[in-house]
């Protein structure tokens, strides 16, 4: 199959590496032409060393690319995700299958990536999700994933082109807990980090993880999605796996968030995007609009966006007043 990523980002160079190793015909798109270049040339990107790119891939910055292409995946990062649309329409083919693999929710719109892709390029977009760290894809780690799509033959395509020995895809038609929960998990992860920079325990980040994904569930279900979709890969599982390795930017910076260093100075020692931030922002608004209960969003706002002071912060989470873990038997509990 005639496969295009774009964008040439750890997450979409590892995939690229993938999809080669699967024997796909491929293509990795760089939006600047000195990044393509490089590429090109040194056969390894920064953000993935010592991790050789195949001499079949193929790197260019010419978004001209995806004309006639089979699949194109879109992997560019949340902030930019709706520009990349739009440089990339005049060049898509009418039969092109199209997969999202960004976890994020535009900021502006409050829409689902795949929601943003549908917009700008008018057909139904799949999404690939799940705890997928780009460091150990690219190194061939096994991996489990979620191919999320209304059209179930769309989802099914996708399966079919990714999966390996080494990379399993699971089906599930839905699209927005699946999108949801890798977008949510995001804000969770930076959470977790922030209690291992305060020198809390593991007590404290099983809590934290566990109500995290109990706020993920109460949002994703006023939004129409199946609260088993949080119990499987692109909820428990992806949370899992961002909240407790080092591998995952957003904990990172907010381990250093914890530590006391200002949010934005945490995500430039970094060093590159860390989606928690922008998630936090858009959960927090999405949580307002459809009227959720998300106190750990509420918390990681104030403290990313209205400076607010981490320690008083934490207080205030564990001082509110009792609650039940579980009401009727569901998920659509008081936190």
């Amino acid at each position: 199959m005639n496969i295009t990523v774009a964008v040439s980002g750890g997450w979409g160079t590892a995939l690229a590496i993938h999809l080669c190793k699967n024997g796909h015909q491929v293509t990795l798109w760089s939006g600047f032409a000195e990044e393509a270049a490089m590429l090109r040339q040194k056969r390894e990107n920064p953000l993935l060393p010592g991790v050789t790119l195949p001499d079949a891939l193929e790197i260019t910055s010419d978004p001209a690319c995806i004309s006639g292409q089979d699949l194109v995946v879109l992997a560019s990062p949340s902030f930019p995700y709706r520009n990349v649309c739009r440089t990339l329409k005049p060049y898509l083919t009418e039969n092109t299958c199209l997969v999202s693999v960004t976890k994020g929710i535009e900021s502006e719109s409050l829409l689902r990536l795949s929601q943003v892709a549908e917009q700008e390029l008018g057909r139904t977009v799949a999404v690939l999700s799940g705890p997928s760290h780009a460091e150990e894809v690219a190194r061939g780690i096994p991996t489990g994933c979620v191919a999320a799509c209304p059209d179930l033959r769309q989802a099914e395509l996708v399966q079919q082109v990714f999966m390996s020995e080494n990379f399993r895809v699971y089906v599930n038609p839905d699209v927005v807990g699946v999108e949801l929960g890798a977008a949510l998990k995001n804000v969770i992860a930076l959470c977790a980090g922030i209690s291992d920079g305060m020198g809390f325990g593991d007590n404290t980040k099983a809590m934290l993880m566990t109500r995290g994904l109990t706020e993920m569930a109460r949002l994703g279900m006023t939004m129409g999605a199946k609260k088993e979709t949080f119990a499987g890969l692109a909820g428990i599982g992806d949370l899992i796996v961002t909240c407790t390795s080092m591998h995952s930017r957003n904990r990172r910076a907010g381990i250093l968030i914890g530590q006391g260093i200002e949010p934005m100075e945490a995500m430039r020692q970094v060093g590159a995007v860390v989606e928690g931030y922008y998630a936090a922002g858009s959960a927090y608004a999405l949580a307002q609009k459809m009227g959720a209960d998300m106190p750990i969003v509420r918390a990681a706002y104030a403290v990313l966006y209205e400076g607010a002071d981490v320690k008083s912060t934490v207080g205030e989470l564990l001082h509110r007043s009792c609650r039940s873990e579980v009401e009727d038997a569901g998920w659509e509990t008081q936190v």
